[in-house]
């Protein structure tokens, strides 16, 4: 019978086996991330047909190689999800190939289209294009891998990658057309066009994220 869930003993496996790996993780990738791209997975698998459960999965797995090097954590979570044979009580073998395909497929500077709808519909998912959880996002990130940086150094880091990732010109691409994704980038790319403005935004949440740390 088909649900508009995944299945039961499949999320009790997830939940109590998987999704705790994530406490490990720095602030952007932390439980509350895999639980927000878990929760837009499936919204996008529902309104596109996609199985549940294989879309449950490939995001509960997404980020798990963010335990090695994170250029790579892409393939690593592949990886990692494909050698994981409990998971052959749920999925075949075919199954299993197209959700490591898709985890491989997540990462947003890759240049090419996601290879099947799973691959875009986690890619997706993973894009939080909300303007100010990216910005916040990109200010957590720098502070725990560049301490070095002076607060001038962290805006002039935190704009450069504005710039490459989400101008106009960036590298992200969205896979899903007529997502919520897409008016939420527009927002974000009109402050990008507008330093002045978005230096406001960026100095509040750099002050809350330095009181908070």
């Amino acid at each position: 019978m088909m649900t508009n869930n995944p299945s039961l003993d499949l999320v009790e496996f997830v939940e109590t086996q998987i999704l705790p790996q994530y406490a490990a993780f720095d602030k952007a990738h932390n439980m509350e991330h895999v639980t927000r791209v878990i929760r837009c997975s499936l919204d996008l698998a529902r309104k596109t047909g996609a199985d549940l459960n294989m879309a449950y999965v490939i995001a509960a797995y997404h980020d798990l190689g963010l335990s090695g090097p994170r250029a790579v954590h892409h393939l690593t979570s592949g990886k990692i999800l494909m050698s994981d044979a409990r998971l052959k009580r749920w999925f075949s073998a075919d199954q299993l190939k197209m959700m490591k395909e898709a985890v491989e497929d997540h990462r947003a500077s890759a240049s090419r289209a996601p290879r099947s709808i799973y691959g875009k519909i986690v890619a997706e998912a993973d894009r939080d294009i909300e303007p100010e959880t990216v910005i916040r996002r990109t200010i957590q990130y720098g502070m725990a891998n560049y301490p070095e940086l002076n607060d001038e150094g962290h805006w002039q880091r935190f704009m450069k990658h504005m710039d490459e990732k989400y101008s106009v010109n960036g590298y992200i691409r969205l896979w899903i057309q007529g997502s919520e994704n897409e008016r939420k980038l527009n927002e974000l790319r009109e402050l990008i066009a507008n330093p002045k403005e978005m230096y406001k935004v960026f100095a509040r949440i750099y002050v809350e994220e330095l009181a908070s740390k």
